[in-house]
Formats: C-alpha cells, structure tokens, sequence
C-alpha cells in the first residue's frame, strides 16, 4: 500500500469515528499518524512525492508575495496593475502556465510579487501542478488568497490546500519546547491549563509515534493537538495572508456584506481598490525603515534600509553587505530602539522604524 493509500485510509477512519471525549485519545493518535505521512509528501519521498520540476524562482527585493488562488480569479490582472509588468491574461482557465515574478514598489519598498498558476483541489497532492505551486509558497513571506466576487467561500478550500503541505496562515508558532534526551523517559511538563483536548496521556502516545521515547517537554500555552503534533512535525511554515476579493464591479457592494472573514475588495478591470491593497500588503509584511551613516558623516535619510520588524542589526548587516556581519565590531544606533543618542549596540540589537545605526568595523592593525 503506497502513502496515498494509507493517507486515505486513515483519512476515512478519521471521518467515521465519532467525535466526543472518548475518542479524544484514538482521533489524536490518528492525526499524527496522518501528519507524518503528510510529511513524507511534501519532503518528496515516496510515490506520492516524486518531484516533477518545479519553479526556479529566485528572491528579490525587501520581501516576496505569492498569488494563491482558483485559475482566472484576476491573478495576473493584479500582477500587472501592482508592478506595472506585462502578464498575459485571458478570460479562461490557465492562461499562466509558469511562476511570472514583478516588483512593487510602494513606501520606499521593494516587493516582488509571484504570479503562480492557478491552483484547484486537491492541489497538495499533485493536480494541476499543485506540488510546485505550493512548493514556492512555502518560500514566500506573504500569501496573497485570491477569490473571485462569485465564490468567495472558496477561501476556506485554499487554506486547506495550503494547510496540507505544512503552511499555517495567520497564527504564530505554539509555545512548546521538546528536548530530546539520552535516557530518562518521557518528562512533560504543561505551565497553563489546557482545554482543548491535550492531555498527558495524549502527548505521550504522540511522543511514542514519532519515536520519542525520552525527552523533556514544556508546553507553556493552550494548544490543540493538531498545534502540538505541528511542533513534532518541524516542517511547518507560519506566515500572514491577506484575502482579496476580486471584480467587485459586478455585483452591489451589500452582496459581500456577510462574509465570515475580512478581506480587501478590488477590480483589476476598473482599477478599483488597488491603493487599498498596496496598503494592506505592506502593512502585513511588518516592513520598517531604517537608515545607515557612515563615521563622521551625515545619514542618508533618503534611501531607508527595508527591514522585517524585529530584525537585528545582524540581519540588517547581512542586506548591506555579505561580509559587514563578519568584520562587525559594534554599532551606534540613535532613534526609537536607542536609550540614549548615538548608543552602542551588539549584533543582536533589535532595530526600530526611524533608527539610524552607524557599523564600526574590527581595526586589524
């Protein structure tokens, strides 16, 4: 019985087994056992996860975002209207047939935008290109989930498909920390009540399927079992989306009113919401402006340095240049993240929107 096969049916026995506190326990031992065969999907070994060529796609610019969406949802419409590129596009089905990359820029930013073929279901296993479309999303720091007016609810469908080769949108990592361990069994520790259905007896059955006999873990927050079971999987992506909605000119704006989730409306036809989603792009991307000065020397304050927030001055040292982090000595930072003008700060001084910093390299003289 191939991976497929055994996905299936585990997927089946899932779906005829009653939900309710008895079967907590069997329903969760499932779910592990189908997120490891997942995994071998996705890391390609297996029948199921021969590679079959993917995109060749190299990162640019100060952050890349991904179009995921149903094919002639308006992808390349966007494309084109976003970076100003020239995208074939067609009204019907797979007209991109390849990953088209463009460049926004907005707020002193660079953002590369990838045009990807449209994806339908049961794209996570391999149909209509699916495993490559997906493959560059995993790489992406923003996915785009585009719909059309007329099948909004399709949205639920495409977080699914992205869920199924390790891709969590809009949560963060769970606070669970496992360290393995020579001997001494199995040491789980949980620092917050849990309520939803993570129990000890559970972990260590869990712990047991993936083979992890002795190990300390501290569970410090209230999570699911799919939540844990993500952290023994390790391969798992967490990033933002933003949802757009696309040829809302053809239909009255009330039509969108009872949608469950928020989105941006557009029309890539009458250039209609364009500026509202440059916006929402960019604050998703939690994107700041730093600037640089050289000793002795004035800033330049009119060409800022794009950061993720949260980023170090060694990170920020690797986009300048590849050997700046090396010769690193100390830096001088004035500006929010600066308790005093001119502060010295260490590679792993976080850096705030607005700061200036100063590199002072080692003198090997």
């Amino acid at each position: 019985m191939g991976i497929t096969e055994k996905i299936t049916e585990l997927e089946q026995e899932y779906a005829k087994t009653q939900k309710n506190k008895a079967t907590e326990h069997h329903l969760g031992l499932l779910k592990a056992k189908l997120a490891m065969l997942k995994r071998e999907v996705v890391s390609g070994k297996g029948k199921a996860g021969k590679p079959s060529g993917g995109f060749d796609v190299k990162k640019t610019g100060n952050a890349t975002v991904v179009f995921i969406g149903l094919p002639s949802v308006g992808k390349s419409s966007l494309l084109n209207i976003l970076t100003g590129n020239r995208a074939k596009t067609a009204h019907y089905a797979f007209t991109t047939l390849t990953c088209i990359p463009g460049m926004m820029e907005y707020r002193g930013s660079r953002i590369q935008i990838l045009d990807l073929p449209g994806i339908i279901a049961g794209a996570k296993e391999g149909r209509g290109r699916g495993r490559e479309v997906l493959a560059v999303a995993r790489n992406a720091d923003l996915v785009l989930l585009t719909l059309d007016v007329f099948d909004p609810l399709y949205r639920s469908r495409l977080v699914e498909e992205l869920e199924g080769i390790g891709i969590r949108l809009d949560q963060e990592s769970p606070h669970v920390v496992v360290t393995p361990l020579q001997k001494g069994g199995q040491n789980i520790a949980f620092t917050v009540k849990q309520t939803k259905g993570l129990t000890e007896k559970l972990v260590a059955a869990i712990l047991n399927e993936y083979s992890i006999h002795n190990a300390n873990v501290i569970i410090r927050e209230n999570i699911t079992v799919d939540q844990f079971i993500d952290v023994l999987v390790g391969n798992r992506k967490y990033m933002p989306s933003v949802t757009i909605i696309n040829k809302i000119d053809l239909v009255k704006p009330e039509f969108l009113k009872s949608l469950p989730f928020e989105f941006v409306p557009v029309s890539a036809e009458k250039n209609l919401g364009i500026k509202e989603l440059k916006e929402a792009i960019y604050n998703s991307l939690q994107l700041i402006q730093v600037y640089t000065k050289r000793v002795n020397e004035k800033a330049d304050m009119k060409e800022p340095l794009m950061v993720r927030k949260g980023s170090t001055i060694g990170e920020a040292c690797e986009k300048i240049h590849k050997d700046l982090k090396e010769n690193f000595d100390f830096a001088q930072i004035w500006g929010p993240s600066a308790k005093f003008p001119g502060q010295k700060g260490g590679l792993d001084h976080v850096l705030k929107d607005g700061d200036v910093f100063c590199i002072h390299k080692k003198s090997f003289i």
